[in-house]
């Protein structure tokens, strides 16, 4: 299957079979709508106002003398038919990618403008051109190595298929960028959580300031929409109101929160969230940590303390440490990855504030430099807007126009 195929497979999904379905479900719904006057039940078959129906009461009243009923009491046997409870759906394959598209907005306006000025200023495809291309990688914060190693295979592929102008190269660098972040790699996007009745450990690392916190709670949130049960730990006991954040979080998305007093020992946390975890039958535990002590030596010595408490009281745990980086800060996001790859194992990226920079690219320089799975990305505030990375859905969120273009053809 061709990348094209391939992509329109992915961000379109079975809409057109759900659309189908909604229409279905729209025609047998027993609409209510209001005109201020009255209220108008719609069933396909009768439509009547309420002042229709007390006639009707009325009249029945009066042929029967003898009855002692009320209109109050009439009414009640015609009670409105009860809407339906709406059902909250499993998000669309389309409905995702439309979050990657308005999540890399800014990116998109600024990439993708200077590449379409790029294109209409060379009409051919030489070597001034890809230098004034590797430029605007490179301002969008999408890494030297990683430039260099696109730059090689664009121009591979320009003499392979012998392009001679710049028509079209939107797709092919949107293909080459997949490539590059899937090179080589199993797929290991999905988070490792355990079989049902084993305990999953999801340690969060990052600096203070990242969204850390608000991604605990969004991420709780979505595990428990897929019905697991999920615990918090307070394990960042040296910030000022993290452990009531975690709290508010926990509350709002109703989720238990293990803690103790501020200053206490996190680890102390995280052993007691441990072992109400497996009391109370839990699927997943998810652990805040501290992002900032007096010093670098500091932080770090105390993440392996903490990592060291839950494998000594579950072997093979954490099942993932996910470090929280702030998209915002570019290649400073690439310079906390290393320190923090250096003290722990981490094994994805949840890369917060997407929607807030101009400079997405950085979701390939982490990838390329660090070889380390970006497992999510924040696309925006709502709770739902944290979104499992997907390599084809984040090409298209930055060449979205371009690319919908060359996506057409496959029907024509």
């Amino acid at each position: 299957m061709s990348f094209f195929k391939r992509l329109k497979e992915k961000l379109i999904g079975n809409t057109e079979e759900e659309k189908v379905q909604q229409e279905q479900l729209e025609d047998s719904e027993v609409e209510v709508k209001s005109d201020d006057s009255s209220f108008i039940i719609e069933n396909n078959e009768q439509t009547k106002s309420v002042e229709e129906i007390v006639d009707e009461v009325i009249e029945e009243i009066e042929e029967a003398e003898k009855t002692t009923e009320t209109v109050t009491d009439r009414l009640d046997e015609k009670e409105l038919e009860p809407v339906e409870e709406v059902v909250e759906k499993k998000p669309s394959a389309w409905s995702i990618t439309q979050k990657f598209k308005q999540g890399l907005s800014k990116t998109r306006n600024t990439f993708t403008s200077k590449v379409n000025d790029l294109v209409a200023r060379y009409r051919k495809v030489d070597e001034d051109f890809f230098e004034e291309l590797e430029e605007v990688l490179l301002q969008a914060d999408v890494g030297f190595d990683t430039v260099m190693e696109l730059m090689d295979k664009l121009r591979f592929e320009v003499q392979r298929k012998n392009i001679k102008d710049t028509e079209g190269i939107q797709a092919i660098i949107s293909e080459k960028l997949v490539e590059i972040y899937e090179a080589g790699e199993e797929d290991i996007a999905e988070l490792n959580l355990q079989p049902d009745g084993e305990l999953t450990v999801i340690l969060f690392v990052g600096v203070n300031g990242v969204g850390k916190t608000t991604t605990i709670g969004k991420l709780a949130h979505r595990l428990k929409s897929q019905g697991k049960s999920v615990i918090l730990a307070a394990g960042d006991t040296f910030r000022a109101g993290a452990i009531d954040q975690l709290q508010v979080w926990g509350d709002r998305v109703g989720c238990e929160v293990i803690k103790q007093s501020e200053g206490s020992d996190p680890a102390a946390v995280i052993y007691d969230a441990i072992g109400a975890a497996r009391k109370r039958g839990a699927d997943v535990l998810i652990c805040d940590t501290a992002g900032r002590l007096q010093n670098k030596v500091n932080l770090m010595k105390e993440l392996e303390k903490v990592h060291r408490v839950i494998s000594r009281e579950i072997p093979n745990a954490p099942h993932e440490v996910l470090l929280a980086l702030d998209a915002t800060t570019g290649q400073n996001a690439l310079v906390q990855a290393q320190t923090f790859k250096e003290a722990t194992n981490v094994t994805g990226i949840v890369l917060t504030k997407l929607d807030g920079t101009a400079k997405g690219g950085i979701v390939l320089a982490i990838r390329n430099k660090l070889h380390i799975p970006v497992k999510f990305v924040g696309l925006g505030e709502k709770m739902d807007d944290l979104q499992p990375f997907d390599a084809e859905r984040y090409v298209y969120g930055l060449f979205a126009e371009g690319l919908e273009k060359e996506l057409e053809k496959i029907d024509e």
